[in-house]
């Protein structure tokens, strides 16, 4: 039996649409078996609940902690300080990599030092930052400026030495000044770069604030796992983390969903 012309766009469309829902449900239905499992099998093997909690003794303690620990006001404070620090770290390390990438004497002489700085821990300045500012919020966003620095300024950096050197050459010929060059060629081919960049900082915000967090505070998520792993509480450590987990893929939407509005232009590979 075979098909007519009009009949074959019709059962493609059909088999394209079936295709994205499939993946999707496979993606939903794993995840309902995780949960299920989760409920249902550390009690069968005999694990205890301070060891690994049921579900539903997450829900129980997500509850109790809203009603009794404020979870909300340290919720909104992780959620605030990794937005201000990603923020604050992707504008940072995008200025410096413009910067060297337009001056490459400056990047000579400054490259051991920013190499030092990108392999030393990040996250080890932390008691360092609270010696020198005390028991607030500055540590734990310097921490996460810190972290999200050097994801931009080394994406934006490398991309500032792949641009196309013949097109450069082509604007000078045409007495084009250099912010003209910068703003008409280095910026736009910068941009895939500075977004993988943004993607990446997005996720290590929340890290560089947690670590704040539960080096020194007295608010955020960070500090309810130090205060729930004090009171042996496995459910609220578990339930911090979650939560860490959530800010951390939104901001990753976020930036990935203004990624496709501004790269909308660059052709995306379909499998």
């Amino acid at each position: 039996m075979t098909l007519s012309a009009e009949a074959v766009p019709a059962a493609l469309g059909w088999r394209d649409r079936a295709a994205s829902f499939a993946l999707p449900a496979a993606s939903l239905t794993f995840a309902v078996l995780v949960l299920v499992a989760w409920q249902y099998l550390p009690p069968a093997l005999g694990v205890p609940k301070y060891i690994i909690p049921r579900l539903s003794d997450l829900v129980s303690e997500m509850v109790r902690m809203w009603k009794t620990e404020s979870l909300l006001t340290h919720f909104i404070s992780t959620a605030t300080l990794s937005v201000i620090g990603f923020v604050l770290g992707s504008l940072f390390g995008a200025i410096c990599g413009y910067a060297l990438g337009l001056s490459p004497l400056w990047e000579k002489v400054l490259s051991p030092y920013i190499l030092a700085l990108q392999i030393a821990p990040k996250v080890a300045f932390a008691p360092l930052f609270i010696m020198w500012f005390g028991y607030n919020a500055w540590p734990k966003l310097i921490v996460t400026v810190l972290v999200v620095f050097f994801p931009i300024l080394v994406n934006v950096l490398q991309s500032m030495r792949t641009v196309d050197r013949d097109l450069v050459n082509l604007a000078r010929a045409y007495s084009m000044g250099r912010a003209r060059i910068f703003w008409k060629i280095f910026f736009p081919a910068s941009m895939p770069n500075l977004m993988a960049g943004l993607r990446i900082g997005a996720t290590l915000a929340v890290i560089g604030i947690t670590v704040g967090e539960l080096v020194g505070g007295e608010t955020g998520l960070g500090y309810l796992i130090t205060f729930g792993e004090g009171q042996a509480n496995t459910a609220m450590v578990f339930d911090a983390i979650a939560l860490l987990t959530l800010i951390g893929i939104a901001m990753y939407w976020a930036v990935a969903a203004i990624e496709k509005r501004v790269l909308h232009y660059v052709p995306r590979v379909v499998h």
